[in-house]
């Protein structure tokens, strides 16, 4: 239970969440906790689960270190073997690793991730749905149950520009079947801008959806009256974004439509554009506050390259707001986005059940993404087992590595002291088997980790193992500390 300056506590079960709170008083020690820090983090931003065993294998590699060099170990020795058995252990990690078969085996990882079988099932059920690189939002839902929504196609949060426009006076909705589209980074305030499209337009369909920065004045006006005297079937809509992003957003709706932006920044004004320039959709419908767009006609390998080079954009960012916005916007063009929303009682449950929620949506990912390996602390046990008798190194290197190894028996020896066992003799129990054979704490069994169902993602182990020894390996080879010198407070000023 977290306590906050403002509002009630937070309550979690999430490593990184926990570690984000730990803040020292003495300034040397709190060093040391801001660096184990960034190994929770940077698991978290990678895979989003594994941040609790990160921390747990930094500490046991730090700890076993610092014993090593004042027994005289060279640190730089210590760090080069702490690397040699981190890569070993990776391809073994790798090469335990079973891909994700069916529906039901992702169940059972979203279940073990959100401790919660409701909650694993529809992330299951979603998963199956939008697909691992489909985009899935949380939101918070005013309902005590958990609620899921789908939209198909690609969705932007503008809604028509006029209530004339609707067709549907009952839902007030605007629908429009096989509509041509206009897209254009314009301002569009007079109708003689547009009345030459509108002339050849007319020629072939009355139906046409215009999406510009706005459209206002006399052009609004011209095309309400149009539309009320059934001249012309008609739907505009403010572009979404603002700034660069608004052209990007538009960029993608023309590989989506197959349509050509008109737009001063190309040298293009609106009364050049042509029929060619317009994009094609299956179907548009429009509310007050958003449009979707359903089939678009682009070139399907046009839309695959554009995805890609936005995926391409996402990984190269170093901002999380930018990756977010991009991501969301490969996934309006893949054609799938589901929207999760949690319901509780109170306030403090439905901050703790969305935090579970995606934490458990990034190991499933994480899981579909690189397959699975048995879970328990198992696989580490195992990766050490295998490597440590390959590895070939002497010295202080050999020391470093095998501080390694035996760092990966950590993890599986605190779950079983957590749950009242002895940490020691389960861990000599699964290291007398072999393969996934590995302890069910919660039972109090030993058996086959894939058969109890109990199972991690291999990205998490890896990048749990990665981050530790990485934030490790810094921190064994600092030679001193620098930290403000903070002058005793004076005492507050008082009155006789």
């Amino acid at each position: 239970m977290l306590d906050k300056e403002f509002g009630p506590p937070q309550i979690c079960s999430d490593g990184v969440t926990i570690a984000k709170e730990i803040e020292l008083e003495e300034p040397f020690e709190n060093m040391g906790a801001q660096l184990v820090k960034v190994a929770a983090s940077r698991t978290n931003d990678v895979v989003g689960d594994g941040t609790t065993t990160s921390t747990i294998l930094a500490q046991s590699i730090i700890q076993q270190g610092f014993k090593n060099m004042a027994a005289g170990a060279n640190p730089m020795a210590l760090k080069k073997g702490i690397e040699l058995a981190v890569d070993a252990m990776k391809d073994e990690i790798i090469a335990m690793s079973v891909p994700v078969a069916g529906r039901e085996q992702v169940a059972q990882i979203a279940v073990l991730a959100a401790h919660e079988d409701e909650m694993g099932n529809l992330i299951a059920d979603v998963l199956e749905k939008v697909g691992a690189q489909g985009t899935i939002t949380v939101e918070e839902s005013r309902t005590l149950v958990y609620e899921t929504e789908y939209v198909e196609g690609m969705e932007i949060d503008r809604g028509y520009l006029s209530p004339y426009f609707v067709t549907d006076q009952g839902k007030m909705v605007t629908e429009i079947d096989d509509p041509y589209i206009l897209l254009t980074s314009e301002k569009i305030s007079s109708i003689s801008d547009v009345l030459p499209l509108l002339e050849q337009l007319n020629a072939v369909s009355r139906n046409i959806v215009i999406i510009a920065e706005d459209v206002e004045g006399e052009a609004l006006a011209t095309l309400v009256v149009n539309k009320l005297r059934g001249n012309l079937n008609v739907l505009a809509v403010k572009a979404p974004g603002f700034g660069e992003r608004r052209k990007a957003i538009l960029d993608d709706m023309a590989v989506l439509f197959g349509a050509n932006v008109i737009s001063t920044d190309i040298g293009r004004n609106l009364d050049s554009a042509t029929l060619e320039d317009l994009g094609r959709c299956r179907r548009v419908i429009a509310t007050k506050d958003d449009t979707a767009f359903v089939e678009g006609n682009g070139n399907p390998q046009d839309i695959e390259a554009r995805i890609h080079q936005i995926r391409q954009q996402a990984e190269d960012t170093a901002s999380d707001y930018d990756r977010e916005k991009l991501e969301e916007r490969a996934a309006k063009l893949s054609g799938g986005v589901a929207i999760l929303k949690v319901g509780a009682a109170t306030e403090i449950e439905l901050r703790e059940k969305r935090d579970r929620l995606e934490d458990a949506l990034a190991a499933t990912r994480a899981a579909m993404e690189e397959g699975i390996v048995p879970g328990g602390g198992t696989t580490l046990l195992r990766a050490a087992q295998a490597t440590r008798a390959a590895i070939e190194c002497s010295g202080d290197v050999l020391t470093g590595a095998e501080i390694t190894f035996s760092a990966a028996d950590a993890p599986l020896t605190l779950i079983s002291d957590n749950a009242g066992y002895s940490g020691v003799v389960v861990l000599d129990a699964v290291r007398s088997g072999e393969g996934d054979y590995g302890f069910d704490a919660e039972k109090g069994e030993f058996g086959s980790m894939f058969d109890m169902g109990i199972v991690d993602p291999t990205k998490v182990v890896r990048s749990a193992l990665e981050n530790a020894a990485s934030v490790a390996g810094m921190i064994l080879t600092s030679e001193s500390l620098i930290t403000e010198l903070n002058p005793p407070k004076l005492p507050a000023p008082y009155d006789d």
